[in-house]
């Protein structure tokens, strides 16, 4: 790779005084390595001093190194007020750490992806010729000289396309971009508060995009935490779109030499939690995007630009720009933190390209990196619950799911049994076939749940009350099913043993324990499930079907909090394995989760066939050919332990 010279006013300025005495000592302690850093990030500086300034302005926000002996992003990790203060790791370290007694670590890489793009940092003529716009929403003033700024020294002449929030001034904004050398022409649209960054993309500039080879996407983003702005995530997207012209450039010979090439964006901001690149709350809105542009599937656990900020050729998502989009097509305000057809969209992009043949590739920052990888969206699952364990024992109170975080099925599809229990009822000629049997079934238990208005939650001797109903018997041999039900499936529950032992070790060092479970099953049938998979420690149990709570609406998870509130400041931790009711549901209302693989997504993770899915996870040949073997994989939730 080339190294060139990228300075620019923000970093080729001298350094300041603090700054030279930090660098000096940096240099001393053998914390800073500028030609090691100019080699793994593939720039030319003028001097060590200068490539110090570039480090000391991205590791604010992105996880890079200044040396094999320094990792930014455990320090960060580590001190998460300096992160908050939006601090440089090595420069907080050098200037305060040190004498406050907090610890640095070697450079540990958390991941490295295994199809590196070799690309050269001198622009090529063909990416020289790409026709560009850059398309920006401003719902904040102050980002129109951040983002005019982030266009300084841009290797060719761009489009700018502006959609302005209402507010934002237009005449400051034209003179903001139109005096700009890299900009050869200026739109502007004012836009009502309605369909976020991608509804006044879709609606006033989907039209026009066609006519570019490539667009940019970018929009204002801030968040409010720690009592103060953080504009960290913003910062990195904007960084790795616009600002680092190593990085540009060789995005722009990407896209000019491989035409499979369809998307761009920097992988998901390092500091989001470990399960963000998942469908989470938007299954639902994610089922209309694929009917509307007909693909087939898309998997839980999914590479997509997190923030919604990217580089795409038109052509790439066609089906969703230049669909003549009005604005009453996106939802009003206010919208959820998540779940909703803009969250939805912001995941379905990537999925797109690739339906239309397309390839995503990324930036990791942390090594330098472009790669078409996509296993960057389950490396933080790498690992061992030895790693954890000093994490995890930091709580007294933890609370533990039941099925596929403490217990496994032999076969892994949850309705097996269903299934069983319909192949026996059709022996006895009461079913017609078993799949007719389990969707009748699931279809009482939905109506339950309706006639309940979805509040709380159904117990199963209620289900098998309906189905009494629907095939004519008494409630008592209905009852009876229900109990065959139960223990055809308890026959076939396993422990996951690593969890299993990490529980009933957690119990023996004085942990309090609980167990918590969104479940038809009552108290009683999950406790003798948790007894055979070898679960001895004392705990308490909760479970939907008999606090009337469930996890995944957040109902249960405020009961939670309200004991917790009487627990004397004990901290709690919970983990368990489904993204929404063990992760997003309890985070949002700020307790502290950690989540582990389900037995299907390390199998995923892990590149093996696309199985039990569909139609397949109900056809017992595909169940006996795969489920024990995705069962088995899956008992230890780590990958590559």
């Amino acid at each position: 790779m080339k190294p060139f010279n990228v300075f620019t006013k923000r970093n080729s300025a001298s350094l300041t005084k603090a700054q030279r005495r930090e660098f000096e000592q940096a240099e001393t302690l053998g914390l800073f390595d500028a030609s090691w850093y100019q080699q793994r990030y593939g720039q030319k500086f003028s001097s060590p001093a200068h490539a110090f300034k570039d480090y000391l302005h991205k590791s604010r926000f992105a996880p890079i190194h200044p040396s094999p002996a320094f990792d930014g992003e455990s320090y960060h990790r580590m001190y998460m007020d300096v992160f908050y203060d939006q601090q440089s790791p090595l420069f907080h370290y050098l200037k305060n750490g040190k004498q406050e007694g907090r610890q640095h670590v070697p450079l540990t890489p958390r991941w490295v992806p295994q199809a590196r793009m070799p690309l050269d940092t001198t622009l090529t003529e063909a990416a020289s010729q790409l026709k560009m716009a850059v398309c920006l929403h401003v719902f904040y003033e102050d980002f129109l000289e951040r983002f005019a700024h982030a266009l300084d020294d841009m290797p060719i002449q761009v489009d700018v396309l502006l959609t302005l929030a209402k507010g934002v001034n237009e005449s400051l904004a034209r003179k903001t971009f139109e005096k700009h050398g890299c900009v050869r022409h200026v739109e502007i649209r004012h836009v009502p508060n309605r369909g976020r960054n991608f509804g006044p993309l879709l609606v006033e500039y989907g039209d026009v995009l066609a006519q570019y080879d490539l667009f940019c996407h970018l929009h204002s983003k801030k968040s409010l935490y720690s009592g103060r702005e953080q504009t960290q995530w913003a910062d990195y997207l904007t960084e790795f779109l616009l600002s680092d012209k190593s990085v540009v450039k060789r995005a722009l010979n990407a896209f000019a030499a491989d035409e499979t090439l369809g998307i761009y964006y920097p992988t998901t901001f390092w500091m989001m939690p470990s399960w963000v690149n998942h469908q989470t709350m938007n299954k639902g809105f994610m089922r209309e995007w694929q009917q509307a542009l007909e693909i087939d599937h898309v998997s839980d656990f999914l590479s997509y630009p997190a923030g919604g900020m990217f580089w795409a050729r038109p052509q790439a998502l066609e089906g969703i720009i230049g669909k003549g989009w009005k604005y009453e097509d996106f939802p009003d305000e206010p919208l959820p933190n998540d779940g909703s057809k803009l969250h939805a969209l912001e995941r379905i992009l990537g999925a797109q390209a690739e339906n239309l043949g397309y390839r995503q590739f990324f930036y990791y920052p942390s090594g330098g990196d472009f790669t078409v990888d996509q296993s960057y969206i389950t490396a933080s699952y790498h690992g061992s619950i030895e790693q954890h364990m000093p994490a995890i024992q930091a709580h007294q109170i933890i609370s533990f799911d039941v099925f596929d975080t403490l217990v496994r099925r032999e076969f892994t599809v949850p309705d097996y049994a269903k299934l069983k229990l319909g192949k026996w009822l059709v022996e006895q000629g009461i079913a017609s076939s078993a799949h007719d049997f389990v969707k009748t079934r699931n279809e009482a238990e939905f109506t339950l749940r309706k006639r309940a208005s979805f509040q709380g939650d159904i117990r199963i001797d209620a289900i098998y009350d309906e189905l009494a109903d629907v095939y004519k018997v008494s409630k008592d041999v209905a009852q009876g099913w229900m109990k065959r039900e139960f223990e055809l499936d308890l026959a076939m529950i396993q422990p996951k043993d690593e969890m299993v032992e990490l529980f009933n070790h957690l119990g023996s060092a004085g942990h309090v324990l609980w167990v918590i479970s969104d479940t038809y099953y009552t108290r009683d049938q999950v406790g003798l499930m948790l007894r055979k998979a070898g679960i001895a420690a004392a705990y308490r149990l909760m479970v939907s079907s008999e606090e009337g709570k469930r996890k995944d609406s957040g109902i249960m998870w405020a009961m939670v909090k309200e004991d917790l509130a009487r627990e004397e400041g004990r901290r709690h931790l919970h983990i368990g394995d489904n993204v929404v009711a063990d992760a997003q549901r309890p985070g949002d209302m700020g307790l502290a989760t950690f989540h582990i693989l389900h037995p299907m997504d390390k199998w995923r993770a892990l590149g093996m066939p696309d199985v039990l899915r569909g139609d397949e996870a109900l056809d017992e040949v595909q169940i006996l050919k795969w489920g024990a073997l995705v069962s088995q994989i899956g008992r230890n939730p780590f990958i590559g332990e």
